[in-house]
């Protein structure tokens, strides 16, 4: 049983049952029959999958197994790491998406025929699309013998020719049959085929293939995938990265020289006869680039492994799109061994300056008046060591447009990054402008993220009329064309919001005297529902339920939350609870169904160590249910859900249901108690908890409009639009 080699952690046999971790380390105690660790440490044993399933299965706590569930534990379980288990899956998806017949022929018997017949299989998809590292992306899969593999007739595309190392690929009208041989050989080695380990993920990949497309399944287990080690990438969000590309314009040939995990590329529209260039320090990454792009288009690519600025894949590529979500803050970027490099020609950047290095490469890449679009950060714009440089990508019409993004918009999330638009100078005159743009105004609550449709509307309507007229007339407080010479001073700061105008203000002194009319208004209905006096009672003992119990007793139904779902919906996210605002969050689409709000829900968030609870109500129900929120689904005819969410929210309750680590405080719902009331006696405490939300919700708005007031007063005081008596 080959499966044996998958391991799985108790989280994930407790994703497999649907039950709590505490129930899979009370079976190991009480069932002298459970699955013995076959790795990990003592602390957080591993067990083997096929074990656990058939242990399971027998105990009758292994009803069905979701599909996407059973192959992403195989993945994440896999003896020689997810990220090998994720390339050996992206290439068979890739063989059963453009090859189905030669995947069905090969995957007909055991395992371990499988197995050997893989690589003779994967090489007639591997190296046609993605050529010389084929071989690198699956233990012996080479080119076959009845497959060209040169790449003669697009080595003279805008001068690229790529070395060996990268992918290189073949035109896709390449001689090889459409059927595998399957016939076991009588002198196949007794030694197991390296790929053996793999065939469990691989055959349940390609099941989850069949249902939702090789496509999304690739898509799925990488989303999982990085998902599951976010402090290991630093992602392009999508939203951003489709801008970045609708920005750069259409291209034949298109080059990331940072690709991570291929967001850029992958927004690149496609078109007919399309090259993509990928190239990334980290191998596995340009990996998973490689097999992305080939799945998401039919577009060639050519995929490399190494430093783009110490070695470059691709010297002689001149591509009309350069997209580059650049490493930020380098110091061991190659300054010293890249000092007399002829990319540098705009200036050698400093130590500091790693960005600036980024974006002539970028420029040295491209071909005569193509386009590169870079995600920077913002010090960029301003460092007294770059200034030279940015002088002269301005002075040579170069750089065309400096556009900061909103707060949140991609890691990290606490600093409002830049996005250069970069052309390469043709032989016309330099632009005599550069257009600036702050979309800070977009910004999102919390930790929401912007406002992309926004975000989007404004930055290509003012790039698209900027580029059409080569200015632009003034948008106060968005945007605006700055000439050239208006900014080679002696700091040559880029910072768009230091030469932006300010909003306009003309109906400011209006606009603020109907905030305080609004304030008044809210002041007398907090008035109005100010509690009354509590009268003085004897200290009550009541007998005490928990969450838990009444969860198992079908008195309400837990769910948590994280999943997007197969459409994009409003999130409701911890700081949106916790502020009492309306849904602000976003999360990516996936397979995994969503939980949506519904009126009378109580949610909880889970870290923090703060008392709330909060009432799902028509507003709000329909949102889809964020990360650390638990949603408690109180049966109406058991508990009343003003009455839930107000015991909630006592402090003594939540102290006793908290844990405590070195940085955060976690918060265990079930633990949470509350008394056990016939419902008459509950709906009156539950309008009582009912008034004091009301109450509250009105000191909060009362806040916000006093804030909005005095900031509005500030402003107006120092911009001369609003007099001083």
């Amino acid at each position: 049983m080959q499966d044996q080699a998958t391991e799985v952690t108790a989280a994930g046999i407790a994703r497999l049952a649907g039950v709590g971790r505490a129930a899979v380390s009370n079976w190991r105690r009480r069932h002298a029959d459970f699955p013995k660790p076959v790795g990990g440490t003592e602390t957080s044993p591993s067990f083997a999958l096929a074990e656990v399933e058939g242990w399971l299965r027998k105990q009758g706590k292994l009803a069905e197994v979701p599909l996407r569930e059973r192959v992403w534990q195989q993945l994440a379980g896999h003896p020689e790491g997810p990220l090998t288990a994720l390339v050996h899956a992206g290439c068979a998806l890739l063989l059963i998406h453009e090859r189905s017949t030669v995947w069905l022929a090969a995957s007909a018997g055991s395992d371990e025929r499988l197995a050997r017949l893989l690589p003779g299989a994967l090489a007639q998809v591997l190296t046609p699309r993605l050529g010389a590292v084929a071989g690198v992306l699956m233990p012996g899969v080479g080119p076959p013998d009845d497959v060209n593999t040169s790449d003669d007739s697009q080595a003279t595309d805008r001068g690229s020719t790529a070395p060996a190392v990268n992918t290189a690929p073949t035109t896709p009208d390449v001689n090889v049959p459409d059927t595998a041989d399957t016939s076991d050989t009588s002198d196949s080695p007794n030694t197991p085929p390296p790929l053996l380990p793999s065939v469990p993920l691989l055959r349940g990949a390609a099941e989850l293939a069949a249902e939702v497309g090789a496509r999304q399944a690739f898509e799925f287990l990488l989303g999982r995938h990085l998902d599951a080690n976010p402090r290991q990438y630093t992602l392009t969000p999508a939203e951003l990265a489709a801008l970045m590309a609708d920005l750069a314009g259409p291209a034949r040939t298109a080059l990331d020289p940072a690709c991570g995990t291929g967001a850029l590329l992958r927004a690149v529209d496609t078109r007919p006869e399309q090259w993509l260039h990928a190239q990334d320090s980290a191998p596995d990454l340009a990996a998973l680039t490689a097999l992305r792009l080939a799945l998401h288009s039919r577009a060639g690519v050519r995929a490399a492994a190494g430093d783009a600025l110490r070695a470059d894949a691709f010297p002689e590529l001149r591509a009309d799109v350069v997209l580059c979500h650049p490493p930020f803050n380098e110091r061991n970027w190659g300054h010293d061994e890249l000092a007399y490099d002829p990319r540098w020609e705009y200036g050698f950047p400093a130590r500091t300056e790693s960005e600036l290095a980024w974006v002539q490469h970028a420029l040295a890449r491209l071909t005569d008046g193509g386009t590169a679009v870079l995600l920077m950060p913002p010090a960029a714009a301003s460092r007294r060591s770059g200034r030279r440089i940015r002088a002269d990508l301005l002075r040579r019409g170069a750089l065309r447009a400096v556009l900061a993004l909103p707060v949140g918009a991609a890691p990290p999330y606490n600093i409002p990054l830049h996005i250069w638009v970069l052309r390469r100078p043709e032989r016309n005159p330099a632009a005599p402008e550069v257009l600036l743009m702050d979309t800070g105004r977009f910004a999102g609550e919390g930790r929401g993220g912007p406002d992309w449709a926004a975000v989007r509307e404004a930055v290509l309507d003012a790039w698209r009329a900027f580029t059409r007229a080569g200015r632009l007339a003034e948008r106060p407080g968005l945007a605006r064309s700055v000439p050239v010479i208006e900014l080679l001073d002696d700091d040559v700061d880029l910072a768009p919001a230091r030469h932006l105008p300010p909003p306009a203000v003309a109906d400011g002194a209006e606009q603020l005297a109907a905030v305080r009319e609004r304030l008044g208004e809210t002041l007398r209905l907090t008035t109005d529902l100010t509690p009354p006096a509590a009268d003085p009672a004897p200290p009550v003992r009541w007998p005490l339920t928990t969450v838990g119990e009444l969860a198992r007793a079908g008195a309400l139904v837990m769910r948590t939350g994280g999943n997007g779902g197969h459409a994009r919906l409003p999130v409701l996210t911890d700081t949106d609870v916790l502020a009492a605002t309306a849904p602000s969050g976003t999360l990516p689409e996936s397979d995994e169904d969503a939980v949506l709000t519904e009126p009378g829900d109580v949610v909880v968030p889970v870290l923090g160590g703060g008392s709330v609870a909060r009432v799902i109500e028509e507003a709000t129900a329909g949102a889809a249910l964020g990360r650390n929120l638990v949603l408690l689904r109180p049966d109406p005819t058991a508990l009343d859900p003003w009455f839930l969410a107000g015991f909630l929210r006592g402090t003594a309750n939540n102290r006793q249901a908290s844990s405590y680590a070195s940085t955060a405080t976690r918060l265990d719902v079930r633990r949470l108690q509350l008394p056990r009331l016939p419902l008459a006696e509950q709906r009156r405490y539950g309008a009582r908890f009912h008034a004091l939300d009301e109450f509250e919700r009105a000191l909060r708005h009362a806040s916000r409009l006093g804030d909005h007031l005095v900031r509005g007063m500030y402003d107006g005081l120092t911009d001369g639009t609003v007099a001083p008596d």
